[in-house]
């Protein structure tokens, strides 16, 4: 029979062993690091402004520092071919060479739908276990998150890399919790666009409509501004805090939260003197502009330059 002193030493072995497996874990990936930028990006097929973020600073990298590969982390079933032509296809960004891929297969620890409950903490520490799972596959000098997932970070330094982000918006944030505590019930709006000719549509338009809440970033916001659509967005997240906001002092478009307001700024911008529209549609054009493709190039490469220098 064992005695309750065999079960407490048992227990401690078990732990011992455990730790002893991970330490020597991450030993080995520190060894094994590779001259390369791993991008921590599961859904490499989203199509969003996240995923433009993606290719953009892969080919940013590419061009300033040549002698790194470039790796992608993702859950989709991609090939390095596969994903330059999407980059090309669906972004208009041409790599200079196709990205290394490194498949994960533990993506279901991230999604929404595994945690009927704790939704944004167990989603969280999810992304824990799937950065731990990246990170035992290939290990490079520079972990490079493009989707938010800032749990991950300390598991990159354990693992001895250098450690960047380009984050829209973080997996959980003050106005996300605000709504938990309040328990307020959520959803986004569905990811479908008609094969009408988008462009064509958008030049004919005076205002462009994005109700999501918590939008990362709002590429479609910036391409309404871009061809002259006033954006009537949410009020919330990047459109709050990055893009609707005033252009040397003009009015760029209009922010909502709820039904009655989304109503109320279609009225007014409806009914206002076309001349008041058209200063509007201007400032939100001049806005587009600094999230242009070359500003980004411009910028990324900056922020990057003296990080780069040092792998």
């Amino acid at each position: 029979m064992v005695t309750m002193m065999q079960l407490f030493v048992l227990i401690l072995m078990i732990i011992y062993g455990m730790f002893s497996f991970i330490g020597l874990t991450v030993v080995m990936g520190r060894r094994k690091r590779k001259r390369a930028v791993g991008f921590f990006h599961p859904y490499t097929n989203d199509g969003g402004g996240g995923e433009r973020v993606l290719w953009c600073a892969v080919k940013a990298i590419q061009e300033e520092a040549p002698h790194l590969s470039c790796v992608i982390y993702t859950g989709d079933d991609a090939s390095p071919q596969s994903l330059e032509a999407r980059a090309l296809a669906i972004f208009g960004v041409k790599l200079l060479f196709p990205p290394q891929v490194v498949h994960l297969y533990k993506r279901i620890w991230i999604e929404a739908a595994t945690y009927p409950h704790f939704t944004l903490i167990g989603q969280s520490l999810g992304s824990v276990l799937l950065a731990w799972e990246a990170l035992n596959k290939f290990t490079p000098i520079l972990y490079f998150d493009t989707s938010g997932y800032a749990f991950t970070y300390p598991v990159a330094r354990l693992f001895g890399c250098k450690v960047a982000c380009y984050t829209h918006y973080p997996t959980i944030s003050s106005d996300m919790l605000s709504r938990v505590l309040s328990r307020n019930s959520m959803y986004n709006n569905v990811n479908a666009i008609a094969s009408s000719d988008l462009v064509g549509l958008l030049g004919g338009a005076i205002a462009g409509l994005h109700s999501m809440t918590d939008e990362h970033f709002g590429i479609s916001i910036v391409e309404y501004m871009a061809a002259g659509a006033v954006p009537i967005a949410h009020n919330s997240a990047g459109p709050k805090m990055d893009i609707v906001l005033d252009e040397d002092g003009q009015k760029t478009g209009f922010l909502a939260t709820n039904v009655d307001e989304f109503g109320d700024a279609i009225y007014v911008l409806m009914t206002m003197p076309e001349a008041e529209r058209l200063n509007i549609a201007a400032a939100a054009r001049k806005r587009a502009s600094r999230f242009s493709e070359e500003r980004f190039y411009e910028d990324f490469k900056a922020a990057m330059h003296d990080l780069l220098k040092e792998l």
